[in-house]
């Protein structure tokens, strides 16, 4: 397993930061967290993934923004290397019709925003046992071929 374990957070809530990387320290050290806010930075950060590739990216679908999470989501989608990337939807509102439409955009998991810092705590941890420890994710080495 790898030391650290990218995350890319997809959230407007500048505060969620400050509470993952709290709640990440008891419940899922081994993660890092890279936070674009905006649409444009979160396509900025896609299409120049020849950087550090995230393991997976928490998206929320609410972004106050001209368009919503699930705009980028269909971006990662068509983007060569976003294709395998595991996407979580976060949301704080669940709708039957919003779950179907982010599995139709290719969401991996859609996950209902926790509130509170131990609700984060508990979601993290869980977090870590799915996605760290019980799943094979790609490799570098699979982000560095040429996937197009």
């Amino acid at each position: 397993m790898p030391n650290q374990f990218l995350v890319l957070l997809v959230d407007d809530d500048q505060s969620l930061m400050d509470i993952l990387v709290r709640a990440a320290q008891g419940s899922f050290p081994e993660a890092t967290f890279k936070q674009v806010s905006r649409f444009d930075e979160a396509k900025a950060y896609i299409e120049e993934l020849d950087g550090r590739i995230p393991q997976i990216v928490l998206l929320d679908v609410d972004l106050q923004d001209r368009v919503d999470g699930l705009d980028f989501l269909a971006l990662i989608r068509v983007h060569p290397k976003g294709r395998a990337l595991p996407v979580i939807i976060l949301s704080a509102n669940y709708t039957p019709q919003l779950v179907e439409r982010a599995y139709s955009f290719g969401a991996s998991s859609f996950t209902i925003k926790p509130f509170t810092f131990d609700e984060w705590k508990r979601y993290l941890l869980r977090l870590r046992l799915y996605w760290y420890e019980t799943v094979t994710l790609p490799t570098a080495r699979y982000y560095k071929s040429d996937l197009g």
